[in-house]
């Protein structure tokens, strides 16, 4: 155990959550922070008003050149040769079978006449030729930057490693513009629309600001250089932004139905068993990884959907539990928990094609016992609109 912890990476943020007194655990190689001062009251702080993440963990990976669009659509599902520039899209990276190697996020950098020409802080930067940020998870960040090397001899790009330059700190909350706006400035953030991103000077540093989130809540993902990050971080506590570990992380996004690789997908799940057909970009005729596996299984439909359920009574549905149709096991639970939002167990899984319509009912095995629940529409929760 002990050579297991002193091998555990950190994020350029490590001592402030010592500093603070979080809870460290191991998470994807890195020693992170699930709770500060408890799960609930964390979860509660990003519904009502604004908490902030750590989430320095995950991929961050440039590509930059002529083709640079090019290799990402061979790699990627959907056509981010789409993008324009400030824009950013949710999409998978699949192998040739369909399955799911990761889902990532990819933004087109700002052009030179939009006064930048990188979605980064500037540091070793390349010259020239379009670019792109990928940030992809924690746990698929080698296998993802390493899929796609394989691939880059084919096209006319390059590639640079922003995960150890940076820091990432995700704000969210539905007073996370408004913070964030008092901070960097409330005519360079608030044009900022869902899905987008810009370039914002702090203390002379660059920030770079995606307006997405993995919560449900409104906010923004902020890149820094990692020796600022400690100081942006600080500045945040300063205005009361609650810091949240991945205790709350995870209770949130199930909440939103937001997929986690490893429990939700993997290698062996196609995006259109998760409902992420709108990822998959068919219609442009490019060719792409996976592309013929996909095109077979959107034609056939899938044989298994996963699908949202609520319980009806009391008890805590867990990842791994049986759910039960007809009394006979038709799926297991790959997320569960309490919602501290809703007041109830939520959970996700697999079940077959017949048993996934909304409102049928259902059962999951908890512990030898039948928790009875409902087939509901995917997300849990939805954000009230402004």
């Amino acid at each position: 155990m002990r050579e297991q912890a002193t091998a555990l990476l950190h994020t350029p943020l490590y001592q402030e959550h010592v500093r603070l007194g979080a809870r460290m655990v191991p998470f994807a190689g890195w020693e992170m922070p699930v709770q500060y001062t408890g799960i609930v009251e964390e979860h509660h702080a990003v519904r009502q008003r604004v908490g902030m993440f750590d989430v320095s963990h995950m991929g961050r990976f440039e590509y930059r050149g002529r083709e640079a669009a090019a290799l990402l659509r061979y790699v990627c599902t959907y056509d981010v040769r789409r993008l324009t520039p400030g824009e950013g899209h949710y999409t998978a990276v699949c192998r040739q079978d369909g399955g799911i190697l990761d889902d990532v996020y990819v933004f087109r950098a700002l052009t030179p006449s939009a006064k930048a020409d990188t979605p980064l802080p500037p540091r070793g930067r390349g010259a020239g030729g379009e670019g792109y940020l990928l940030v992809a998870n924690a746990s698929n960040a080698d296998k993802i930057r390493d899929w796609i090397a394989g691939h880059m001899s084919r096209f006319d790009a390059r590639f640079q490693d922003r995960h150890g330059s940076t820091a990432m700190i995700a704000v969210q909350g539905p007073k996370a513009i408004d913070v964030l706006a008092g901070l960097l400035g409330d005519e360079a953030v608030r044009p900022v629309r869902p899905r987008r991103c810009g370039l914002f000077s702090w203390r002379g540093e660059t920030v770079f600001a995606s307006r997405t989130g993995y919560t449900g809540e409104d906010g923004m993902e902020l890149v820094i250089d990692a020796e600022a990050g400690p100081a942006l971080w600080r500045s945040l506590l300063e205005v009361g932004v609650q810091p949240c570990g991945l205790g709350a992380r995870d209770t949130l996004r199930l909440e939103a139905a937001l997929l986690l690789y490893g429990n939700d997908m993997d290698e062996s799940v196609n995006p259109y068993e998760v409902g992420l057909g709108w990822v998959v970009s068919l219609d442009d005729g490019a060719d792409f990884i996976g592309r013929e596996a996909l095109v077979r299984i959107r034609e056939r439909g899938p044989r298994r959907l996963q699908v949202c359920l609520r319980a009806r009574e009391r008890g805590v549905m867990r990842a791994g539990c049986a759910i039960l149709h007809a009394g006979k096991e038709a799926g297991k639970v790959t997320s569960g928990g309490y919602s501290p939002t809703l007041g109830a167990s939520i959970g996700m899984g697999f079940v077959p094609v017949a048993p996934a319509s909304e409102g049928t009912e259902l059962s999951v095995d908890v512990r030898g016992k039948p928790l009875p629940v409902r087939v509901v529409p995917r997300p849990f929760y939805k954000r009230p609109k402004q």
